[in-house]
């Protein structure tokens, strides 16, 4: 059930818009798209009114993305309920529905949460803004803190990020959250003067989740005592931010001269101390995709590799991957079940990758894609990368190694063995996020074909409905 207020319109309500314009001014100017991360809660409504008001004085193509996880049997309705407000306020929507897939040791609420911004990379147009408030900034803080976080952790919620391109998941993202200084009870008084309307979701009761602990429990205590303690905790989150930049500005430069080609120089780590030998590891597993291990986990990694000799062989499981030390040098290696599987294409519309790495989309068009006529009669398959490919995706340059374009491209480590690549014959024609072939390019109006990678549970964590786009 949609909930409402009414109340007489109040000066806050302008005053609410004026700070979404300011926080987002830069991003308002002719023909820029804003696409609003729209739940059918009390939050993002707001925020998508605020910006639905500002975009009929600001030239601004505004968009909203409703993300449906599937876990309530209530999410039908808020899926119509954002189709409805859109329709209402002329407003293009996109609904996506994603298959939530917990892996070992993680909670519900993050593997949701990992599955909704993956599908927002995909989907999401132009800059994402999120509706995240300061009552969210300081429950945040407190619910870091009490997982032993460091600084990075405890600055809980950026009001601005820059996300990386990463194969297979879509182009880098802007997401911007503008309503971060704002207290909740301000968005309520918005509400209730606009008479909005907005979706409750009934887990927000469910006090057995940590936050809703917080939230029910805690913060009201806490408010008793400290009213002002909203702002205090964003002011020391924004000092943890602080602090975790500068940390991440020293591991840039520890690691100059010790990160080569993707490994990591045990000698340089021995020449730090061990608080900046933890900081550049912490860093090199951040690049390299991995999950961070606890910090005694850390601690032990970082005693193994201070402490072994130079011809010694240590390998540390860290979930899914392995550090590897080999030669006084370290790596991050992902884990895959051993496979030398192929998949032969034989003109499927859709074909699922080997080694459990997606499905691949074949879309029939003209000009741009795979020459078509190159492909008859021969044997065309995927296969995962082997080592020592070459290609020439760009045809005024010269042919090159699969591994330097791997690392021209930004395709983390991490990611580079999980990648169907497609060969016809003998001959690599295609590889996701970077391209096709120059010999193997559909010149203008001829039939081409035009692969598609759609990453899955074992790659992605989660399954996406809709295309993951990866083309040249």
């Amino acid at each position: 059930m949609a909930a409402s207020r009414k109340s007489p319109p109040s000066d806050d309500a302008d005053g609410l818009v004026a700070g979404v314009e300011a926080s987002l001014d830069a991003h308002l100017d002719s023909g820029a798209r804003i696409t609003v991360a729209l739940s059918g809660g009390l939050d993002s409504v707001v925020l998508l009114h605020c910006l639905a008001r500002l975009a009929g004085r600001r030239d601004f193509r505004l968009e909203a993305l409703h993300v449906d996880h599937g876990l309530s049997p209530r999410a039908g309705e808020w899926a119509l309920f954002c189709r409805n407000l859109c329709d209402t306020l002329g407003i293009r929507l996109t609904v996506v529905e994603v298959a939530v897939n917990r892996g070992r040791g993680e909670s519900l609420e993050a593997a949701a949460r990992r599955a909704r911004y993956r599908a927002f990379r995909q989907h999401a147009r132009g800059i994402l803004v999120l509706a995240h408030h300061l009552d969210d900034q300081a429950e945040t803080l407190l619910l870091q803190l009490l997982r032993g976080a460091g600084p990075r952790g405890a600055g809980a919620i950026p009001p601005r990020r820059e996300t990386d391109a990463d194969a297979g998941t879509g182009p880098p993202l802007t997401i911007v959250r503008p309503l971060l200084g704002v207290p909740r009870s301000q968005l309520e008084a918005h509400a209730r003067a606009g008479g909005l309307a907005w979706v409750e979701d009934e887990s927000n009761a469910d006090t057995a989740l940590d936050r809703n602990f917080l939230r029910a429990c805690v913060m009201p205590l806490i408010e008793e005592r400290f009213p002002g303690y909203r702002k205090a905790f964003a002011r020391s989150a924004g000092l943890f931010q602080e602090a975790s930049a500068l940390l991440d500005e020293l591991a840039v430069t520890d690691a100059r001269g010790a990160v080569r080609d993707d490994a990591l120089e045990v000698a340089a780590l021995r020449n730090l101390s061990e608080p900046r030998a933890r900081n550049l590891l912490r860093w090199f597993l951040r690049q390299g995709g991995a999950g961070m291990p606890p910090a005694r986990r850390l601690d032990e990694v970082v005693r193994q590799l201070l402490q072994t000799r130079r011809d010694a062989h240590v390998c540390v499981m860290l979930g899914d991957a392995e550090l590897r030390c080999e030669r006084g040098s370290v790596r991050l290696r992902p884990l895959l079940p051993p496979t030398d599987e192929s998949v032969a294409w034989r003109g499927e519309a859709v074909l699922t990758a080997p080694g459990g790495l997606g499905e691949i989309l074949f879309e029939h068009g003209e000009g741009a894609g795979i020459a078509l006529h190159r492909l008859c009669g021969r044997h065309v398959e995927l296969r995962r990368r082997g080592g020592g490919e070459r290609m020439r995706p760009d045809c005024r340059r010269p042919r090159r190694t699969l591994k330097n374009l791997m690392q021209e491209h930004r395709i983390e480590p991490w990611r580079r063995a999980r990648m169907p690549l497609l060969f016809c014959d003998e001959h690599l024609v295609w590889v996701p996020g970077i391209g096709i072939d120059c010999a193997w390019q559909a010149g203008p109006g001829e039939p081409s074909i035009a692969p598609v990678w759609r990453l899955a549970a074992m790659q992605a964590g989660i399954a996406v409905s809709g295309s993951l786009q990866s083309r040249d």
